[in-house]
């Protein structure tokens, strides 16, 4: 996942922690929005505890343990294109449990032919999780990339399918 560059960190900028099945993540928060999730401890950023920070550490633990849907706490994109975002924000649209294709993402946002730069948008995604990249698979079924790593991807994928209600 992408970590803020220490150039686009602001002084106001903190992170904070959260062990996770998928490893640690750090949640770096510029005021109270969280502006990136990353498994890599960003550099210039310091770390800090605050009542938004709870909450979304809160929130992101009771979607490992029991398989929350929605989270209540601001996310702000701090760069990305247009079209970056656009991709970003489509990811809301996939249901929990759930998958779809790079193509359906392009298709989504007006670019039916754009689907290598879905991909490419999606491996710049700051907030993974909670824009969930993760349920983005190739065309023929195939899981696809990610940035961390396939296997995170995969657990992502197994934890979502099994906590997810039947449709009897």
């Amino acid at each position: 996942m992408s970590s803020v560059k220490p150039n686009r960190s602001d002084i106001n900028d903190y992170c904070d922690i959260l062990q996770t099945p998928i490893g640690t993540l750090y949640l770096v928060f510029r005021s109270s929005a969280l502006i990136s999730i990353s498994f890599e401890k960003p550099i210039a950023v310091i770390p800090k505890q605050t009542r938004g920070s709870a909450a979304a550490k809160k929130e992101l633990s009771e979607y490992f343990e029991q398989g929350r849907r929605n989270f209540s706490f601001r996310t702000v994109f701090i760069e990305g294109t247009a079209f970056e975002q656009a991709v970003w924000e489509c990811l809301k649209e996939i249901p929990y449990g759930e998958t779809r294709t790079y193509k359906w993402i392009a298709g989504r946002i007006g670019k039916p032919l754009a689907s290598r730069a879905v991909g490419n948008a999606l491996g710049k995604n700051p907030i993974p999780v909670i824009f969930p990249c993760h349920r983005i698979i190739e065309s023929d079924g195939s899981i696809g990339g990610y940035t961390p790593g396939v296997d995170i991807k995969r657990r992502l994928l197994e934890i979502e399918y099994y906590r997810r209600p039947s449709k009897e």
